[in-house]
C-alpha cells in the first residue's frame, strides 16, 4: 500500500509541475539568468515556403499577402510547394508567377506529404544564389506587414538557426476556448526563449537559416517539434520572437479542436516513442524537454492513473479519509466538464470540458499512433500549433 501511495503523490505532483510549477520556475529563471537574442534591423534573403495541397480557395489570398509584406521586394521570393494538388491551386499560383516578375514559383511535388515537400523546396532552392533565411507558412496563413522583418531580426545573433512568431487566433462564433490556452503557451514559450531554446514552435509562422536546415529523416518529424530539438542538440539555438505576428482561425467548437488535437497529439507520440527528442540538448533543455513536453503528452495517462489510485486508496489505504476527499475532487471535476458538454450554465465548466478534451487527446492521439501510425498526408491546412 505504501508503494501504491508513492506512485499516487508522484503523478500527482509530475501533473502539478507540467501545468504549474514548470511554467512558474521558467518564468523565474528568465528574470534572474536572460540571455538575450541580439537583435538587429537586417535584410537578408529569405525564401518564403507555403506548402499547399488542394488550397484554391485560399493560396491567392496567401501569396499576394507575402508579397505585400514590409520587407525589399528584391530580397524576398514565394514559392509555392504544391503536394500533389488535384484543383486549381497550381493553375492560380501559375498566374501569379506570371504577373509578380520572377517573385513567385510554383513548385509541383508528388503527393507524399508536407514535410517531404517542405524538404523538397529547401532542397531545390539551394545552390549559387540561393537565399541565407527560408521562412514557412500555413496556405491559408495571414502574416502582419512587419512580421517577417521582426522575424529574420533574430537571424542577427549567430546561435539562433530557428525562429518562430506569434501565432494568434482570430475570434470565432462557436464556443473554442483555445485562445485562452494559447496565450498561456506564448507567454511559456517567450520565457523558454527568454532562457534560451524552446521546445517546439508552431506551423504557421517561423524561419530558418538555411545553413541549419535539417531534412526529416522519415518524412513525419515535422518542422513544430522535432526540427527544433534536432536543431537545439545541435548546439544551435530556437526562439520564439512575439513581435511577429501571423493569424489562424481556431477552429469552429471545442469537438473539432479535439479532433485537431487528436492529430496533433499522435504525431508527438511518435517522438515519445523513438526517445529521440530526449538525446542530447544539454540539462536545462533536457529538464525543459521532460517538464514541457514528455510530461504534458502524457497528462491524460497520469490522470487515468491518478484517478484509479485514488479510488484504490479510498478503500485499501488508513488514509481513506485523504484519499477520498482527492477522489471527490476529481469526480467533481469530472462532472463539471460534463457540464461544459452538455453547455450548462455553471462557473468555469467551459474550462473544464477544454482541459478534459485536450487531456484525453493525448490518450486518444497515443491509440491512434499505436494502431496507425502517423499519415505523412493531409487534406487541407489544418493548423500545426504543437500541443
Amino acid at each position: 500500500m505504501v508503494l501504491l501511495e508513492v506512485i499516487f503523490w508522484t503523478t500527482a505532483a509530475f501533473i502539478v509541475w507540467t501545468h504549474v510549477g514548470y511554467p512558474l520556475f521558467v518564468s523565474l529563471l528568465a528574470r534572474v539568468r536572460s540571455r538575450p537574442v541580439r537583435r538587429e534591423g537586417i535584410e537578408p534573403t529569405v525564401t518564403l515556403v507555403i506548402t499547399a495541397h488542394d488550397e484554391q480557395d485560399s493560396i491567392e489570398a496567401t501569396v499576394r499577402g507575402m508579397l505585400a509584406l514590409d520587407y525589399p521586394a528584391a530580397r524576398l521570393s514565394v514559392l509555392v510547394a504544391s503536394d500533389g494538388s488535384s484543383d486549381r491551386t497550381d493553375e492560380i499560383v501559375l498566374g501569379l508567377e506570371a504577373e509578380s516578375g520572377g517573385r513567385v514559383s510554383l513548385l509541383r511535388c508528388p503527393r507524399a506529404g508536407k514535410v517531404t515537400a517542405q524538404d523538397r523546396a529547401v532542397r531545390e532552392t539551394g545552390g549559387e544564389g540561393a537565399s541565407e533565411i527560408v521562412a514557412f507558412s500555413d496556405a491559408n496563413g495571414s502574416w502582419e506587414p512587419g512580421a517577417l522583418r521582426q522575424l529574420v531580426a533574430n537571424f542577427a545573433d549567430p546561435d539562433v538557426a530557428y525562429a518562430c512568431g506569434n501565432l494568434r487566433l482570430r475570434r470565432s462564433d462557436g464556443t473554442n476556448r483555445e485562445g485562452l490556452y494559447w496565450r498561456y503557451e506564448l507567454w511559456l514559450r517567450e520565457n523558454e526563449a527568454r532562457i534560451g531554446s524552446i521546445t517546439a514552435g508552431n506551423g504557421g509562422i517561423y524561419a530558418v537559416r538555411r545553413s541549419d536546415y535539417l531534412e526529416s529523416p522519415d518524412g513525419r518529424a515535422g518542422h513544430d517539434l522535432g526540427l527544433v530539438y534536432r536543431l537545439v542538440q545541435r548546439g544551435r539555438r530556437a526562439v520564439s520572437d512575439p513581435s511577429a505576428v501571423a493569424w489562424e482561425t481556431p477552429a469552429r467548437d471545442l469537438e473539432d479542436e479535439y479532433e485537431r488535437k487528436v492529430r496533433v497529439s499522435a504525431r508527438c507520440w511518435q517522438h515519445v516513442v523513438s526517445g529521440r527528442m530526449l538525446q542530447g540538448g544539454g540539462s536545462l533543455f533536457l529538464l525543459q524537454i521532460v517538464s514541457h513536453r514528455l510530461l504534458r503528452y502524457e497528462s491524460g495517462l497520469l490522470h487515468l492513473l491518478l484517478l484509479a489510485l485514488a479510488a484504490v486508496l479510498t478503500v485499501f489505504s488508513g488514509a481513506h479519509v485523504l484519499y477520498g476527499a482527492l477522489l471527490a475532487l476529481q469526480l467533481v471535476w469530472l462532472a463539471m466538464a460534463v457540464a461544459g458538454r452538455l453547455r450548462l450554465p455553471v462557473p468555469a465548466a467551459g474550462l473544464a470540458y477544454y482541459y478534459f478534451l485536450v487531456t484525453w487527446a493525448t490518450v486518444a492521439g497515443l491509440w491512434r499512433y499505436l494502431r496507425v501510425g502517423v499519415p505523412v498526408t493531409w487534406d487541407h491546412a489544418e493548423g500545426t500549433r504543437a500541443v
